[in-house]
C-alpha cells in the first residue's frame, strides 16, 4: 500500500485525543495510552489483548515512515490507523524532548490478578509503594528479562501506563501480565495461596541473599516485594512476607538502588529455579 502525502492537521481532533494521555486521568478515562520510539511500537503491534490489537492508531514523520517501513507495513496490515504527521505535531503527542518520529496509541493491557494467579506462576516482581515511574518501568524490564511471569503494581505504586514508566520499560510492558492497582495485602494473600513463598527485599534484612542461596531454598515458586526508592518497605509490609532478604554489600557502597537491587534478586531466582531440583529445571529421563 502506498503512502499517503497528506499530513495530519495540528488542529485535527485525533492528534488532541492523542494530547490528552498525558494525562492520567484522561488515560483511566479513556484506557489507553502512549507508546513512543520504535522499540515499543514494534511491541504494541506485535501484541493482542482480548483478541484485539493493543495498538490503535500511529503517528509517524514522513522520515520515521521510511525508516522504520516494516513497523509502519505492519500496524497497516493489522488494521491500525497510520497518521503521517510533521515534527511539530509529534513534538504535541510525545512527551520526550527529542521524539523518535513514531508515536502509538495504544489500549491498556494489564491483567487481573486472578488471571495472573490462575497461571501458576513461578516468579514474580510485586511493586509496592513504588512512585518513581522511571523505576516501576526498569523494574519491569528487568522481571522480564529474568523470566518472570508477572509483574504486580499495588495500589501505592505509580501510575503503570505513565509515559516515563512506558519508555523505562522498553517495550517489555507488552511481554508480560503486569497487574495493577491490588493492594499489597491481597497480592500476598492471592500468591501465597498459590503456592508461592514470598520475599520482601530490603536493606535492613536479617536474611541475606547469599545465605538463601547457599541453603537452597530459592528454588520453588518466588514472589520479591520491592519497595519505595527513598525508605524501603514499611514494617506491617514486610510483616507479610516469608522472609525479609538483602542483598550484600561486599564493597564500601552505601546501598543498591532499587533498579539494581531487584536485577540481583529476581536474577539469583531465576538461577535457581533454573539449577536441578529448582521449578523450572529441566532433568534427563
Amino acid at each position: 500500500m502506498g503512502t499517503p502525502a497528506e499530513l495530519i492537521s495540528p488542529r485535527s481532533p485525533r492528534v488532541a485525543a492523542a494530547r490528552r494521555l498525558a494525562r492520567r486521568n484522561f488515560r483511566t478515562k479513556e484506557r489507553r495510552f502512549i507508546a513512543e520510539g520504535p522499540q515499543a511500537v514494534r511491541e504494541a503491534v506485535a501484541h493482542r489483548a482480548a483478541g484485539e490489537p493493543t495498538l490503535i492508531e500511529l503517528f509517524a514523520t514522513p522520515e520515521a515512515a521510511e525508516r522504520y517501513a516494516e513497523i509502519v507495513d505492519a500496524a497497516r496490515a493489522a488494521g491500525v490507523r497510520v497518521h503521517l504527521a510533521a515534527d511539530e505535531v509529534l513534538a504535541e503527542v510525545s512527551q520526550t524532548v527529542t521524539p523518535q518520529g513514531l508515536v502509538g496509541v495504544c489500549r491498556f493491557l494489564d491483567s487481573p490478578l486472578p488471571s495472573v494467579l490462575d497461571a501458576r506462576p513461578k516468579l514474580v516482581a510485586v511493586l509496592a509503594h513504588v512512585r518513581d515511574p522511571g523505576n516501576a518501568g526498569t523494574v519491569l524490564r528487568c522481571a522480564d528479562a529474568a523470566g518472570a511471569d508477572a509483574v504486580v503494581l499495588t495500589d501505592a505504586s505509580v501510575d503503570l501506563y505513565n509515559p516515563k514508566s512506558v519508555r523505562a520499560s522498553v517495550g517489555s510492558l507488552f511481554h508480560l501480565p503486569v497487574a495493577v492497582g491490588v493492594p499489597v495485602e491481597q497480592a500476598v494473600q492471592g500468591l501465597r495461596a498459590a503456592g508461592v513463598r514470598i520475599l520482601a527485599a530490603d536493606g535492613a534484612g536479617q536474611d541475606d541473599l547469599d545465605t538463601e542461596l547457599d541453603a537452597g531454598t530459592m528454588g520453588g515458586p518466588t514472589a520479591w516485594i520491592f519497595g519505595n526508592e527513598a525508605w524501603g518497605l514499611p514494617e506491617e509490609t514486610r510483616a507479610l512476607a516469608d522472609a525479609v532478604v538483602r542483598v550484600p554489600i561486599h564493597g564500601k557502597a552505601e546501598s543498591l538502588n532499587l533498579a539494581t537491587a531487584a536485577a540481583v534478586c529476581l536474577y539469583a531466582s531465576a538461577r535457581a529455579q533454573r539449577a536441578a531440583g529448582g521449578c523450572r529445571s529441566v532433568t534427563a529421563t
